[in-house]
């Protein structure tokens, strides 16, 4: 990498813009950069450092606030483009940081984004655009380079402070810094990663110990034996144990212990064994009940047969006796059965002749009903005379059916002459309306007309109108929105400016903690020291004099929680700042939208075009009314002219049918009036003859139904009394007083079966040699042998189910025991690979006994770079002391239990001793940690892809050498420009300006820094 050219704008103390040739300052190969304190000697540096990573070295980092000069002219934006060839590539890049500038228009400020860019300059001298993203910018020059912002800022720009303090550092502050120029994060990631899954591995073997014990308790609890030991494991002489297992000699388990699972899996073994036992004891107790309850149950069979037959035979005694008391009663009933079953015959005849009673009397009473419906004259005529009458008024009916046509034409005569006249009133108001509507055509057609052109017109308007009101709304909505935000980024600045206090107060309550700690941390330290234990600062494990806590001692958590409380703070700003920034575009959007008018101004004018484009669109909405108006009405006038001419016609044809009808009727009414016979029309005349025809019809067929009837029942009367006389009965009467139903016959002859069934059945049951020897015997007492039955049950049931229980209790050792040794099996691997993992996690954590330096992983990669970076720096390091000092690496162990790999000696060639650094003077220190950055910067190159760096910067530390060093030093600066390198010396030296021709000056003034350019013969 190759620095050209630099300007700088704004930026830090150079309030104006100021330029830097660096190809001018590395013709001499060593330039100086020197001036008073506080020019801005470091703020090139950072310059430099800015264009590339967008970033200051990490001390002076800040915001693009800070960046900014407070120099400089409001209208000048801080700017800094770095001209650069790396990886053979011409490359210029142009970085703004984000900043306040001047608005447009109005007072005050607004926020200017950062903005990057990044140029590659071709053959033909053209440049082009390669990119404006600050993230793409930045993985292109950190891959280019090689290296990040951190180790560019301590192989570049080569802090000599920080390598007096690396040479002097202890192990940890070393591997820290190591750390960062090497990235050996992924070998710590490493030793995480190990631990992690050490961790996982013990986890998962803790679980599945846990499990087995949660299995032990469970068959614990099913086995239920308190004769069985506590399970435990054999105790180790010496281990302290509880006073239940230590007389047993067994220590209790716990998850993690090597010999928990043989233990679980023996005690199961032995509940298993006693569990059996007890199983085979149960099922002996309960055959032996069973065999009991089966006597018992016998016994009791047979008292309750007994008691049941002598039961039956003194119920068959008493049910003897009750039937001799009802003998008489049997032979009533026997008798009135078959005087029943006698009187059977004769209900057939019985029934007829009621039958025949009934429709004799039915037909006497239709005939006195149809003879008083008769005339006087013909009410007590017999039958022949009626019928007579009959004929002679079904003739007299055919004769009026002529009549009767004539008559019905007549009527509808007169009702077409009726409607005849209707019709003609009707016409004659269809002409009038029509008339009187057709007088006023003309006017109504012109206003139709009239009404359609007005409504196409305010149509036009309306659309010209309509693109009116959507940007009149806009521009209304655009400023209301502009006014609000207007308020809300004045409250957005007030709460950036309180975020910004309250973080600023809180980084300051952290600081003042995390110092107050420090000061402390010998206390905090000794607090954790036990007897016996290794001291972490010194190994040792006697702490005769451990510091003491200060009352105001600040711990660990304490200020964890004030970094917490900042670090919230710290969000709250940036926050408050993405907001602040989003409003203020917000604004700039709502500004460019509406302008400057207000918002009444821009309210009315919205109002005034929409009320417009409401009027004419409401107006232009009744165009299709009008065109449907007008076209209704052209069709009303078609209408009404064809109904007027319709009309008119049909008044010529109704005349003449009104003369043939009126002809025709006056023939029918000369003829009607003979065919009436008095009465006020035919069919009044016919209705009248119809009736009394149906009267004398009906009254002759009554009088021959009365007749049959009398005749059938003097005959069913006869047949009656010859059937009573053959069943045995002197009269029908007797007959008749004798029927039972069927029904009643059924019953009567059930009771008498049943009643001799019963007898019988208890002649059977005393006749019974079982119930009569049962009687014999004495009383048998059944409660007597249902209670030794009972107690009998009781034990055969509480024996079973202690065999029961005891069969559960082996199926349930069985399968928990089956599922303990499957966890043991699935357990196994597992404990091997936890073995395993613990065994690596603790080897690179350096805390295993393999690991004899107790070095971890990271140290191991890191010792390694050291030993290359302390030989490449004893190069020039020899060179600068004359041959007398080397830089050697050291992985001794200090003492104690404190770890190894970092340590940093150098070797005396005067007294061939190896001895620590912090021994060396100070111009030794100087030269010594410049051959240390050197050399360091050589590795850090190597490591980083072997990107040769052409250009680097040494800040101050020459002050500290005598004039013999400071040539020694001198000469190994100006071996560097052998190798075409450009090196720049950061130094307040005088006598530097009169050994180093190139320099750069950095000059200060109340309006901001400059910077001249000293070469040879040439000056500016």
């Amino acid at each position: 990498m190759r620095l050209h050219r630099l300007a700088l704008h704004a930026f830090g103390p150079f309030g104006d813009s100021q330029e830097i040739d660096f190809d001018a300052l590395s013709s001499a190969g060593l330039f100086l950069l020197h001036g008073p304190t506080g020019a801005g000697k470091t703020s090139v540096l950072d310059a430099v450092c800015y264009a590339l990573y967008g970033g200051v070295p990490g001390a002076r980092q800040g915001s693009g606030l800070t960046l900014r000069s407070d120099h400089a002219d409001p209208a000048t934006l801080t700017e800094v483009t770095l001209d650069l060839t790396v990886g053979g590539r011409r490359l210029e890049i142009t970085r703004r940081p984000e900043q306040l500038r001047p608005k447009k228009r109005g007072d005050g400020f607004t926020r200017e984004k950062a903005h990057s860019t990044l140029r590659e300059r071709h053959d033909d001298g053209q440049w082009q655009g390669l990119s404006r993203s600050h993230q793409e910018i930045g993985e292109e020059i950190t891959q280019l380079l090689g290296m990040s912002r951190e180790q560019f800022c301590q192989v570049v720009l080569l802090p000599q402070g920080d390598f007096a303090r690396f040479l002097r550092a202890e192990d940890t502050a070393r591997g820290k810094l190591l750390g960062k120029l090497f990235d050996t994060s992924r070998f710590a990631a490493v030793e995480d990663h190990l631990a992690e899954l050490r961790r996982a591995a013990e986890k998962q073997v803790t679980t599945g110990d846990e499990q087995l014990l949660a299995l032990l308790h469970r068959m614990r609890q099913a086995a239920a034996d308190p004769s069985l030991p506590e399970p435990g494991i054999a105790a180790v002489p010496g281990q302290r144990t509880s006073s239940r297992t230590a007389s047993a000699g067994r220590a209790p388990l716990a998850p993690g212990d090597a010999g928990l699972a043989e233990a679980v899996l023996t005690w199961a073994a032995l509940a298993r064994s006693g569990a059996r036992e007890r199983r085979d004891i149960a099922a002996v107790a309960v055959r032996t009940a069973e065999d009991a309850h089966r006597a018992a149950q016998r016994h009791a069979d047979d008292t309750r047969e007994l008691a049941g037959l002598q039961g039956r035979y003194a119920a068959a005694r008493q049910r003897a006796a009750a039937f001799e008391e009802r003998d008489a009663e049997a032979e009533r009933l026997r008798e009135r059965l078959e005087r029943a079953q006698a009187a059977g015959s004769v209900v057939p005849a019985l029934e007829l002749h009621e039958e025949a009673r009934r429709a004799h009397r039915a037909a006497a009473g239709a005939e006195r009903a149809a003879r008083d419906r008769l005339s006087a004259t013909h009410r007590d005529a017999p039958a022949a005379e009626l019928a007579a009458l009959e004929r002679a008024h079904r003739e007299e009916l055919g004769s009026l059916s002529a009549a009767r046509r004539a008559e019905q034409r007549a009527t509808g005569i007169a009702a077409e002459l009726a409607g005849l006249d209707r019709e003609a009133r009707f016409d004659e108001d269809t002409l009038t309306e029509a008339a009187d509507w057709l007088a006023g055509w003309e006017d109504r057609h012109a206003a139709h007309q009239w009404r359609v052109e007005r409504a196409q017109d305010a149509a036009t308007r309306a659309a010209r109108l309509e693109g009116e009101v959507a940007p009149a709304r806009r521009r209304l909505d655009a400023a209301r929105e502009r006014d609000r935000l207007a308020g809300q980024v004045t409250a957005a600045r007030a709460r950036l400016l309180e975020a910004r206090e309250r973080a600023t107060a809180a980084r300051e309550h952290w600081l003042d903690l995390k110092e107050r700690r420090l000061l402390g941390i010998a206390a905090e330290l000794a607090a954790e020291l036990t007897p016996g234990t290794a001291c972490k600062v010194c190994g040792s494990t006697e702490h005769p004099d451990p510091a003491r806590t200060a009352a105001d001692h600040v711990d660990r958590a304490e200020e964890a929680r004030a970094l917490g409380l900042f670090q919230d703070a710290e969000s709250v700003r940036e926050r408050s700042e993405r907001d602040l920034q989003a409003l203020r575009d917000a604004l700039a959007h709502a500004e460019a939208e509406a302008g400057a008018a207000p918002v009444a101004e821009l309210a009315a004018a919205a109002e005034d075009i929409s009320r417009s484009y409401a009027e004419a669109r409401a107006a232009g909405a009744d165009a299709h009314q009008a065109r449907e108006a007008l076209e209704g009405a052209e069709r009303e006038y078609e209408r009404r002219r064809a109904e007027q001419r319709a009309a008119e016609l049909r008044a010529t044809a109704r005349t003449a049918r009104r003369e043939h009808l009126e002809g025709e009727l006056a023939a029918l009414e000369k003829e009607l009036a003979k065919a009436r016979g008095g009465a006020e029309s035919v069919a009044a005349h016919a209705a009248l003859l119809e009736h009394r025809l149906t009267l004398l019809a009906g009254a002759a067929e009554a009088v021959r139904a009365a007749e049959s009837a009398a005749d059938d029942l003097e005959k069913a009367g006869a047949r009656l009394a010859a059937a009573a006389e053959r069943a045995g009965f002197p009269t029908p009467t007797d007959a008749a007083g004798a029927v039972l139903p069927g029904h009643e016959q059924r019953a009567l002859r059930q009771r008498l079966d049943d009643w001799h069934s019963e007898r019988a059945a208890v002649a059977a049951e005393l006749a019974d040699p079982r119930n009569a020897a049962a009687a014999q015997r004495p009383p048998a007492d059944p409660a007597a042998a249902d209670a030794l039955l009972a107690a009998a049950t009781r034990r055969l049931r509480e024996t079973s189910a202690a065999e029961s229980a005891a069969r559960t209790r082996c199926r349930e050792l069985d399968q928990l025991s089956a599922r303990a040794a499957a966890d043991v099996r699935r357990l196994a691997p597992l404990r091997e690979e936890h073995h395993r993992v613990a065994g690596l996690a603790t080897l690179v954590a350096g805390t295993s006994a393999h690991n004899e330096r107790k070095m971890r992983l990271e140290s191991y990669v890191l010792a390694a770079r050291l030993e290359q970076v302390a030989a490449a720096a004893t190069l020039r390091l020899q060179r600068m002391s004359a041959g007398r000092y080397t830089l050697v690496h050291s992985d001794a162990r200090s003492g104690g239990t404190r770890r190894s790999g970092l340590g940093l000696h150098v070797v005396d060639a005067w007294t061939g001793r190896e001895r620590d650094t912090a021994t060396l003077s100070g111009g030794e220190t100087f030269f010594a940690s410049l051959a240390l950055a050197l050399g360091l910067a050589d590795v850090v190159t190597e490591e980083a892809g072997g990107i040769r760096l052409d250009t680097l910067f040494i800040d101050e530390g020459f002050g500290s050498l005598d004039e013999q060093t400071l040539d020694e030093v001198l000469d190994v600066l100006d071996s560097l420009r052998e190798r075409d390198r450009t090196v720049g010396i950061v130094s307040h030296v005088a006598d530097l300006r009169q050994r180093v021709p190139a320099q750069l000056q950095v000059v200060k003034g109340r309006s901001g820094s400059a910077v001249r350019h000293r070469t040879a013969g040439v000056s500016g």
